[in-house]
């Protein structure tokens, strides 16, 4: 896989998901069996414009061929990726969330895991 493709897959999950934490808060809460309330809503709301900004920051950095840049991107999203993961997985396993929780584990380990592939692939020989 090429690292724009997964820096596409990558942008369209988080503005997705990004765009249904902020419009409807509430029904996404509600999908994965979590208290309803207002503070809950606002700090879903506020996860929802940071998925937004890593779906935009993803979608721009497509394109660039900077190997410095790219190196920066994907160490970002790998560290944000492993942190979501330990995060969902604790919350899945608690029972914070229900069982699709466990999507989000996914999700989070397979784009952890993307990206992992090229934070620690070997540079081409020059």
């Amino acid at each position: 896989m090429k690292l724009s493709t997964l820096l596409v897959i990558s942008a369209v999950v988080a503005l997705v998901f990004g765009v249904c934490f902020v419009l409807v808060p509430r029904v996404v809460l509600s999908l994965y069996g979590i208290t309803q309330g207002r503070g809950e809503a606002l700090m879903s709301e506020f996860f929802g414009t940071a998925l937004i900004f890593a779906g935009l920051v993803a979608w721009f950095m497509r394109k660039v061929t900077d190997a410095s840049a790219q190196r920066a991107v994907v160490l970002g999203f790998l560290i944000a990726d492993v942190l979501g993961l330990i995060i969902s997985l604790i919350g899945t396993l608690s029972e914070t969330m229900n069982s699709v929780g466990w999507t989000v584990v996914v999700l989070y380990l397979l784009l952890a895991i993307g990206f992992a592939s090229f934070q620690f692939k070997k540079p081409a020989a020059s």
